[in-house]
């Protein structure tokens, strides 16, 4: 049997968690440059409005669609689970909680993700093949200020906006089908509802939403920026774009949940 040496043990372990913390470094390098970018004139307030357009606006159809159904499972589900402890009063509180604590802010994020953070990963990675981004430095314009910029500000802002979309319509899904087809007491609904819902949950979910614009914006314009030459290059960097937004979406959730619980309620 051949044996491996050491050296080539460690060469073997080493590549990949040095390849790691490289990559890791320059997305936060790209990050840092971004944000002082942000705060730095001249500012062009256009381009920000341009992208809260791509964003926000074009994203509100998809996500309102998505919330109105969510609720509208949520109370179907909720009312059945509620039902075998008597407890089907509750289904206001439970849809109106799940939503704005937890499913508003993460389904709104994997959905402008997949719609929005592909288009600018794609966007700015056709650039970048293009020599696009190349001929913006030739001509004294900084491309992290021109580009990234006003995408990672616009997502930051769109994204607690759609979750706030997403929220009332998905309340509204909710009490359409729990009161008009499940026959659940509207009153009960309502009141149970805003008994249950606090300022904590409220702000729990905003902050997420915050975040995850903030996340959104950070990965896709990275990944876009970075990208690899030719199709295979701006296929690889849109698929990595959505999914590691959309593993980081997940992954940062349950760390906020964790430290917003234990900040607020003690």
């Amino acid at each position: 049997m051949m044996s491996i040496s050491p050296v080539v043990a460690v060469e073997k372990i080493g590549a990949p968690v040095l390849g790691f913390t490289e990559r890791w470094g320059a997305s936060v390098i790209f990050l840092y440059h971004a944000i002082c970018a942000i705060f730095r004139p001249p500012f062009r307030f256009y381009l920000f409005l341009v992208q809260m357009l791509q964003i926000g606006t074009h994203s509100t159809l998809v996500v309102a669609l998505i919330g109105l159904f969510t609720g509208a499972v949520m109370a179907v589900q909720g009312e059945y689970t509620l039902s075998k402890f008597g407890a089907t009063a509750f289904t206001g509180s439970a849809v109106a909680l799940s939503l704005i604590r937890e499913l508003g802010p993460v389904l709104t994020a994997l959905m402008v993700v997949g719609r929005a953070g592909s288009a600018i990963t794609a966007e700015i990675g056709i650039m970048r093949i293009t020599e696009q981004i190349d001929a913006l430095r030739s001509m004294a314009v900084d491309p992290i200020k021109y580009l990234m910029a006003p995408r990672i500000l616009a997502g930051i802002v769109a994204m607690p906006l759609l979750c706030c979309i997403f929220i009332v319509v998905g309340i509204f899904g909710g009490y359409v089908v729990g009161v008009g087809l499940l026959g659940l007491s509207a009153g009960t609904f309502v009141s149970q509802m805003v008994t249950a819902v606090d300022t904590f949950d409220v702000v729990s979910g905003v902050v997420k939403a915050v975040v995850f614009g903030f996340i959104f914006g950070w990965v896709s314009c990275y990944k876009g920026f970075t990208c690899g030459y030719g199709a295979m290059g701006v296929n690889r960097a849109t698929t990595g774009s959505v999914v590691t937004s959309s593993v980081a979406v997940l992954v940062v959730d349950y760390f906020l949940t964790s430290i917003l619980t234990r900040v607020f309620l003690q």
